[in-house]
C-alpha cells in the first residue's frame, strides 16, 4: 500500500499551499459524505429499508458428511428456503478435521448472511476444550442465527449380548475395570463424551474405540467388539432393521415416540442424570447485520413447521427446535461447562 506523505515531506513552496487545501476541502468533503452513506446505510437496516435478503444464492456449509441424518434434514430445509427466497440454496459439505474445515470454509464468506454454516452443539462447545492451543472459540467467531433440531441418543449392544439391560453393563464395567469397551465415531464426539459421562457417575473404567467411519462402527458392535456404542436412530438404524444389534436403553430422561419399547436410562437402571444429546444449528460468521440474522432465524423458524419437513425429522427422531438464538448460546455455555469437565477428567486432547 503506498506511504501516506509525513508532515517534513511537504513541499515549502508557497505556490502549491492553495492547490493542497483544495484538495484537503474535497477530501474532507468525500470522506463526509462517505460517513453520511454509511450512516444512511445503517439507518436504512434499522428502518427495514435496506435491500431484500437474499440478494444472490446462499450456501450453507456443513461439517457433516453426504448422506447422513443432518445432512438429509439440511437438504430439505434449504429447498424450502430457497423457494421462501427465491435463490438458490446450496448444501455444500465439509466433513472432517472434527468441524474445522467446514468451520474454515465458512469463515472465508462475506458477513452478509449469504454463507451459513451448520454445526453440533459439541463444535460450539467442546472444542475450545479439546483443542486448547489452538485458543479458538466457535461462537466468538460465529453468531447463531437458527435452531434446527436436538437428537436423542441410544445404547447399542450387539444382539448376541448377554446385557438385558443397563444395570448388567454397569454391573460388568464394575466387575473389570477397563475390561468393557465403547466405540463412537471419534475422540470428543457425543458418543465418546456420553461414554464418559457414565464412567463418572458410575464409577466405572472403561475403554473407548474411537472410529473413522459411523458404518464401521456399527458393523463392529455388532461383531461384538467395541462391546457398546451410543447410537443415533439415523447412524444405526440399518444395522438394526437387519437385526445386527439392539437398543438397551435411550440415553436420556424420556423414551422416544419411534422406539416406545425401548427404555430410558434410569427405566433400564442406569443413571437418571445422564442425557445425551446433541443439538444442531445454522450460525453465521460475526458482523452479519441484525436484521438479516433475525429475518433468517424467522424464516427458518417458519419451515420448521412445514408438514413435510416435520415427517422428515420425525424419521430420524429428530426433535424441531423453535429457541431463540439466545437461548442456542444459553444451551452451548450448558455443553461447555460439562464437556470441559468430562474432557478435563479424561485428560483427553486434539492437539
Amino acid at each position: 500500500m503506498p506511504a501516506f506523505p509525513s508532515a517534513t515531506s511537504a513541499p515549502h513552496h508557497h505556490a502549491t499551499l492553495a492547490p493542497q487545501r483544495g484538495l484537503r476541502r474535497r477530501a474532507l468533503t468525500t470522506t463526509a459524505l462517505l460517513l453520511g452513506g454509511a450512516s444512511a446505510t445503517g439507518l436504512a437496516w434499522a428502518q427495514g429499508s435496506a435491500p431484500a435478503f437474499p440478494n444472490k444464492p446462499v450456501t450453507v456449509v456443513t461439517a457433516f458428511a453426504v448422506g447422513s441424518g443432518p445432512d438429509a434434514v439440511l437438504r430439505l430445509v434449504a429447498n424450502k428456503l430457497s423457494v421462501a427466497w427465491k435463490q438458490s440454496v446450496t448444501v455444500d459439505n465439509r466433513p472432517g478435521g472434527g468441524g474445522f474445515i467446514a468451520i474454515e470454509a465458512a469463515r472465508r464468506g462475506a458477513p452478509d448472511g449469504h454463507t451459513l454454516l451448520q454445526l453440533d452443539s459439541e463444535h460450539l462447545s467442546a472444542l475450545p476444550h479439546l483443542y486448547k492451543q489452538r485458543n479458538f472459540q466457535t461462537l466468538q467467531v460465529f453468531d447463531p442465527v437458527a435452531p434446527l433440531f436436538r437428537t436423542p441418543f441410544l445404547v447399542a449392544v450387539p444382539t448376541q449380548s448377554p446385557w438385558k439391560n443397563m444395570g448388567d453393563l454397569i454391573a460388568a464395567a464394575k466387575k473389570g475395570q477397563g475390561a468393557v469397551s465403547y466405540g463412537s465415531w471419534g475422540v470428543g464426539s457425543p458418543g465418546h463424551l456420553g461414554g464418559e459421562w457414565l464412567d463418572l457417575v458410575d464409577g466405572t473404567q472403561m475403554t473407548h474405540v474411537p472410529f473413522r467411519e459411523v458404518s464401521q462402527l456399527f458393523t463392529s458392535v455388532a461383531n461384538g467388539d467395541p462391546a457398546w456404542s451410543l447410537a443415533s436412530i439415523p447412524s444405526s438404524q440399518g444395522i438394526y432393521k437387519a437385526g445386527k444389534i439392539r437398543y438397551l436403553a435411550v440415553a436420556g430422561p424420556r423414551r422416544i415416540a419411534q422406539l416406545p419399547d425401548v427404555p430410558t436410562l434410569a427405566e433400564a437402571g442406569g443413571p437418571a442424570q445422564v442425557d445425551v444429546n446433541s443439538f444442531v444449528s445454522l450460525l453465521a460468521v460475526k458482523g452479519v447485520p441484525a436484521p438479516v440474522r433475525a429475518q433468517i432465524h424467522a424464516d427458518v423458524l417458519k419451515v420448521l413447521q412445514e408438514p413435510e419437513v416435520r415427517e422428515k425429522f420425525n424419521t430420524f427422531a429428530f426433535e424441531p427446535l423453535s429457541w431463540s438464538v439466545e437461548e442456542i448460546q444459553r444451551q452451548a455455555g450448558v455443553k461447555s461447562e460439562q464437556y470441559k469437565l468430562l474432557i478435563q477428567k479424561a485428560n483427553i486432547s486434539l492437539e
